[in-house]
C-alpha cells in the first residue's frame, strides 16, 4: 500500500489503516501543525509572553490594565522618544472595550505592539493549518466526506 489509498470504504494514511473520513482529517491536521511550526512560531509565544502584564507597577486610574510587560518596560526605557502625533495601541483593557489607546511615545507604542505581533503570527499560522489541512483533505476524500 502507499502512503494514501482508500481500503474497502476507509482510507490508509501514512502507515494508519481502517480510517473514517473524521479521523483521517484528524491525522492530516496533526501533519500539517508539524509541518508549519518553526522558529517564527517561537518568536510569536515569546512576543505575547513579553506582551503579558505580570511587572507591578504604580497605581494606574481604573480603566487601565494593572501591571506592565517586560516588552513596555523595555521599550519604554530604550525608546523613551515623545512623537509630535498619536498612535493608537491596544491594551487588554482596550480590547474589551473596543476602543484603541492613543499614545505619543514611541516606546510605549512599540511594547503595547510586541504581543499583538506575536498574535497575528499565530492566527496567521492557524489559517494557513487550516486551508492546508482542507486541501490535502479534499484531495484525498472521496464524494460527500470532502469538505465543502
Amino acid at each position: 500500500m502507499d502512503t494514501i489509498e482508500e481500503l474497502s470504504g476507509t482510507y490508509f494514511y501514512k502507515g494508519m489503516p481502517n480510517l473514517s473520513a473524521g479521523e483521517l482529517f484528524f491525522w492530516i491536521f496533526l501533519d500539517k501543525i508539524d509541518e508549519q511550526y518553526g522558529i517564527h512560531d517561537l518568536v510569536a509565544v515569546s512576543c505575547i509572553i513579553l506582551g503579558l502584564p505580570l511587572l507591578k507597577t504604580r497605581a494606574k486610574p481604573g480603566a487601565a490594565t494593572k501591571g506592565t510587560s517586560i516588552a513596555s518596560k523595555l521599550s519604554r526605557r530604550y525608546l523613551d522618544i515623545h512623537l509630535p502625533f498619536r498612535l493608537p495601541t491596544i491594551t487588554n483593557k482596550s480590547i474589551k472595550l473596543l476602543k484603541p489607546m492613543y499614545v505619543n511615545n514611541l516606546g510605549a507604542f512599540v511594547g503595547r505592539t510586541v504581543p499583538v505581533v506575536g498574535w497575528l503570527l499565530l492566527a496567521n499560522d492557524f489559517a494557513r493549518i487550516t486551508f492546508n489541512t482542507t486541501t490535502t483533505y479534499n484531495r484525498i476524500a472521496r464524494g460527500d466526506d470532502k469538505v465543502w
